[in-house]
């Protein structure tokens, strides 16, 4: 499968959850890579939220519509993040990593959401304006083509269940690591799987969720490594789903510049 039919299928899905709000829909929806039957039941994107990890009280604190339930972990909960910090989110969806991290950094600090998808982008600024959030700003940008950031700018890298949709994911991760300052930290959740597919074999639908696109979890640390980053350390793991014979499991990494 060419790499712009996955791009615009992607982008396609993300932009029908950002107009109508059906998670059913998502890129990790909950009926297809983010549910296991036995312990998640779909009935609204707040509860899918805290099923993956998110703290009720915090999803309080944030803009309703920000929350979609397509992630696949909440990367916020494994990284203390200081007051005046700056922070960027990739692939920042209706934002609400972006504001409970606004809300750990302060008013002094910054987050920076990054997404390809406009509909999503305006979706995320609306609940911006909405949530009164001064602190925040959002771009168009993609991972793998350049994040629009100079080099050495955020302390702090975080994303939820976006780089297994990209097609290069060391080029993602190099990006990452350019737009991080020295010693700065990547915290990301994302979804593993115990047998890749071939690009050729995909299918775009799967691909879409989440699936056909994850790596296993030796050449995803070692696509980490290649960018450059040290300190590779799995903060979580835990098993998330089966498709077509494969076993995902969902993972939270922690890596340093």
């Amino acid at each position: 499968m060419k790499e712009e039919v996955i791009k615009e299928k992607v982008k396609e899905r993300y932009g029908k959850i950002a107009l109508t709000g059906n998670t059913l829909q998502g890129c990790c929806g909950p009926t297809e890579c983010c549910s296991d039957n036995s312990t998640i039941s779909v009935t609204s994107p707040v509860q899918i939220a805290k099923n993956i990890g998110y703290d009720i009280k915090e999803l309080e604190s944030v803009p309703e519509t920000s929350i979609l339930g397509v992630g696949c972990g909440a990367p916020v909960n494994f990284e203390d993040m200081q007051e005046g910090e700056v922070v960027v989110d990739i692939g920042s969806g209706g934002g609400i990593d972006v504001f409970l991290s606004a809300n750990k950094v302060n008013d002094s600090g910054k987050v920076m959401g990054i997404d390809m998808t406009d509909e999503m982008l305006d979706k995320a600024r609306n609940n911006a304006a909405r949530g009164g959030y001064t602190n925040v700003e959002f771009k168009k940008g993609d991972i793998e083509r350049g994040i629009p950031i100079d080099n050495n700018f955020t302390d702090v890298v975080i994303s939820n269940c976006v780089i297994n949709l990209t097609i290069d994911k060391v080029a993602a991760f190099k990006e990452i690591y350019r737009i991080l300052k020295r010693n700065g930290r990547m915290v990301i959740s994302d979804l593993v799987t115990s047998k890749e597919v071939g690009r050729e074999s995909a299918n775009s639908e799967d691909w879409c969720s989440c699936i056909d696109g994850a790596l296993t979890k030796e050449n995803y640390i070692d696509s980490i490594r290649k960018a450059g980053f040290i300190n590779i350390e799995i903060l979580h793991e835990t098993p998330y789903t089966e498709a077509g014979g494969r076993r995902i499991t969902s993972l939270v990494i922690k890596a340093l510049k």
